[in-house]
């Protein structure tokens, strides 16, 4: 078994739609409407939005490969790129997603260590994230990984309002 974390570049910018588009549906379908899954998906992940995302200097988006095939990714962003004012001195995982078929891998584990190596790196006090009220097994790893709820903000799925709960872990 062999795992490896590499950086996504523009060109990589179809094979990330490909992942995002699957993995969201794989955790989200059958918890939403199929109308409102589709408005998200066209305008969260379409190739334009993505390049857009890639090119932004306070993004990164990184493959996580188990056995040499895509089997997730990762999206962090730093200063005026995090979806909440949190100040300079935090990072945001905005999204960690791996395909169903190698979750229970560590591979999440793996993604995770690599935003707060990165974080540290960058002298970052604190890390966080939302993750949808509903996504039980998401919320009990994070507070595994030793996240603490901190607060909640609005995330919409389509024309519909749903609640995410903000997840922060305190760096030393």
């Amino acid at each position: 078994m062999t795992i490896n974390i590499k950086k996504c570049t523009l060109e990589d910018s179809r094979k990330l739609q490909e992942i995002s588009y699957e993995t969201f549906n794989e955790t989200f379908k059958h918890q939403n409407s199929p109308e409102n899954m589709n408005a998200y998906l066209e305008r969260a992940f379409n190739l334009k939005q993505l390049e857009k995302e890639l090119s932004n200097v306070s993004s990164q988006f990184f493959f996580v490969y188990f056995n040499h095939e895509v089997a997730g990714y990762l999206k962090v962003n730093t200063n005026d790129a995090q979806s909440e004012e949190m100040g300079d001195e935090s990072l945001e995982i905005e999204r960690v997603y791996i395909k169903k078929k190698f979750q229970k891998h560590g591979l999440g584990k793996h993604l995770l260590n690599k935003a707060m190596e990165m974080a540290m790196e960058r002298s970052k006090k604190k890390i966080w994230l939302g993750v949808w009220e509903k996504n039980e097994n998401a919320i009990a790893f994070y507070k595994k990984m030793g996240f603490v709820q901190t607060g909640a903000h609005s995330f919409y799925m389509g024309d519909e309002e749903q609640i995410d709960f903000i997840m922060t872990k305190t760096l030393i």
